[in-house]
């Protein structure tokens, strides 16, 4: 955590300070920004101020007053409620339009941490809170080159295993020289689960393997004993995601989709269709921004994509954000591609990671076509392989 970095942000929002606050872990997102322990043992509310310029204040409960004491700044304490408030409001007396872990209506609520009572005594002492939303996509979601460098290993794993993945489906129902054999969406799970080891990737949960039906559920998990068994003349999605097994790499997280044994259905192949024209109507929203300079907003990008799935009439049937931000963690608290399920104003940053990936979920199958983009100042790049057409396994 640096706080010349922060008080920079600052002053070119034109707030007076950011304050962080937290009681029994509620705000995962101070810990990673101040670089505090996840598993500190916190019972009592703390509070650290940094100012726009000038040094940074704190204030803890006495029988827990060094829980800050690797964070520069000077020190208040307190015990009582009346304390508490007496030394936060003297704590904040420089300072009017605060930015916290809050969003009004709840419109982003992954940043939306700070509880309505601590908002209750902040405005009666007469400050502005505003959102920190903005702050924690720049101290969150911005890469480092290693970071970025990692996403590009794990990239060429995942692709790799991928289409791996994808012949090793047909070798099984289709092999050479003996009886075709039998796999379940499970059974591929696992063998995807191993590759990933093999090439030294860690995940969250997953992969997803989904046939036919399934695939219209597109947070479906097959388990060992309810998964379906896959055949030919299936419609197949997977979707897969990893990182280098290293502290903080950047994830790679892709969704393709296919049939086995034969061609697509008219119905699959326009779906199809339209849900690839959606996905590069958004990509190309993204990049055009870059390349001319303008700020674009993941809203923006959202409706991008989500314009083409309606004018295609299967508007109704696509459920879910256009994408979502990632670092080293699957789902970042930086900027989603999202006018659905919130009005994402976050703006796509420089150095950034995102996925891309408008879906179209019928009752017989779901098509989703996901891939990540990468940002620099200058311009926003695909980052792997781009599924053109229907895989035939």
């Amino acid at each position: 955590m640096r706080v010349e970095t922060i008080q920079e942000a600052l002053r070119a929002l034109g707030l007076d300070a950011w304050l962080f606050y937290d009681h029994h872990h509620r705000d995962p997102i101070a810990y990673s920004i101040l670089g505090l322990p996840a598993n500190a043992h916190v019972t009592r509310r703390w509070y650290y101020a940094i100012p726009a310029a000038g040094e940074p204040r704190k204030l803890v409960h006495r029988i827990e007053s060094g829980r800050l004491d690797s964070l520069p700044g000077s020190k208040g304490v307190y015990s009582s409620w009346q304390e508490l408030e007496t030394g936060l409001d003297a704590m904040l007396a420089p300072y009017e339009k605060i930015a916290m872990q809050y969003s009004p209506r709840n419109a982003i609520m992954y940043v939306s941490m700070v509880d309505a009572g601590t908002m209750d005594v902040l405005r009666e002492m007469g400050k502005t809170v505003v959102t920190s939303a903005d702050l924690v996509s720049w101290f969150e979601a911005v890469l480092s080159a290693e970071q970025v460098t990692s996403h590009y290993e794990a990239q060429k794993a995942i692709d790799e295993i991928l289409a791996e993945g994808f012949r090793d489906i047909g070798r099984r129902l289709r092999p050479a020289s003996s009886t075709p054999g039998r796999v379940t969406e499970f059974d591929m799970v696992g063998w995807l689960q191993e590759a990933m080891r093999r090439a030294d990737l860690i995940w969250e949960n997953g992969p997803n393997v989904s046939v036919n039906e399934n695939s219209a559920d597109s947070h479906y998990e097959p388990t060992e004993s309810g998964a379906k068994e896959i055949k030919n003349g299936d419609f197949v999605l997977i979707d897969i995601w990893g990182r280098r097994n290293r502290p903080g790499t950047c994830y790679y997280d892709i969704t393709w989709t296919g049939v086995v044994g034969r061609e697509p259905s008219d119905k699959e192949q326009r779906v199809f269709e339209v849900v690839r024209n959606a996905r590069d109507a958004a990509v190309k929203a993204v990049k055009d921004a870059f390349y001319r300079r303008e700020p674009i907003g993941g809203w923006q990008a959202d409706d991008a994509a989500r314009s083409v799935i309606q004018e295609a009439g299967f508007g109704k049937y696509f459920t879910h954000r256009t994408g979502h931000n990632i670092s080293n963690t699957l789902h970042g608290n930086g900027a989603n591609l999202d006018n659905l399920e919130t009005h994402d104003e976050r703006l796509l940053l420089p150095n950034t990671c995102f996925s891309v990936e408008p879906g179209v979920y019928l009752d017989e199958f779901g098509i989703r076509s996901e891939l990540n983009m990468i940002t620099s100042a200058e311009r926003a790049v695909v980052s792997g392989r781009v599924q053109q057409e229907l895989v035939r396994i």
